[in-house]
């Protein structure tokens, strides 16, 4: 509809230039298109109806409010800072040693810096992630909870489909150790998401399928498992700055909360997303 709008305004445009040739040679010449600019800023602020991370509820399948920052150079450089509310059970820190909530995780904050350029069609990006639990760290208590992980992805477009494989690696920390004591654990979590859109609607539909290698504090059954496979099916519906989403996330994880959820089983989860 928008750019119907702009279309037909232009064409407007070139019909009175043509019927006006005078005026058009008295106008003066369009001046050069403006340079984009050398560093952007966009963010975001959310509401979801339950924070999965890797297909696993972080909020004990409760509301999260979520938000980030991402400031972009032109060079292909960026930096983002993302933030969501999860419960106290996502860190091995906090009431470890004291019994009380004191120190409990309330808040994830992902600090990431990267590098992303498209060469021919096709999106490399690469960077370094870093999840911070503040606040979870009292005197004492010997365990950790925030860790490194770098990553890399590639994606490209066919036609309305985007296809991305992605591959992260948590090298050997403590926080990845599931009881916080022995050597230190690593972690790879491979991936692959597919979003179709619509064509001249602003729906899209997505899928994932990933699978993570290695310890996980969240996500190791009571069989002692080592490794898990998450995968979620979506649709996004976009609106001027909103995007709605709806999504069906599943693993065969098996991770018990302090309150008896299966914090891994299957459940759907909606979002309400701004962009600015």
């Amino acid at each position: 509809m928008r750019f119907s709008n702009y279309l037909r305004g232009g064409l407007v445009l070139v019909a009175a230039a043509a019927a006006t040739p005078a005026l058009a040679d008295d106008a003066a010449p369009a001046g050069p298109t403006a340079p984009p600019p050398a560093i952007t800023i966009n963010g975001t602020a959310a509401i979801v109806s339950d924070y999965r991370f890797r297909g696993v509820s972080q909020t004990d399948k409760n509301f999260a409010v979520q938000g980030s920052i991402t400031v972009t150079h032109k060079s292909g450089f960026y930096a983002s800072i993302w933030a969501s509310s999860v419960h106290g059970y996502v860190t091995a820190a906090g009431d470890y040693l004291h019994g009380t909530t004191a120190g409990q995780a309330s808040v994830e904050m992902d600090l990431i810096g990267g590098y992303k350029k498209t060469f021919s069609g096709t999106t490399f990006d690469i960077g370094l992630l870093y999840y911070v639990y503040p606040k979870t760290k009292l005197a004492g208590d010997p365990t950790s909870s925030d860790f490194a992980e770098p990553y890399f992805d590639v994606s490209h477009t066919f036609g309305p489909l985007t296809a991305k494989a992605t591959v992260n690696y948590a090298f050997k920390q403590k926080p990845l150790a599931l009881n916080q004591v022995g050597p230190k654990k690593d972690n790879v979590y491979l991936a692959g998401d597919f979003t179709l859109a619509v064509p001249k609607t602003p729906v899209s539909l997505t899928a994932h399928i990933a699978h993570s290698f290695g310890p996980s504090w969240l996500a190791t059954d009571a069989t002692g498992k080592k490794g898990y496979t998450d995968w979620n099916l979506g649709a996004t519906y976009t609106w001027k700055a909103l995007t709605f989403g709806i999504s069906y996330v599943d693993t065969d994880a098996r991770f018990l909360t302090p309150s008896g959820k299966n914090a891994s089983s299957s459940g759907a989860v909606g979002s309400i997303t701004a962009s600015f």
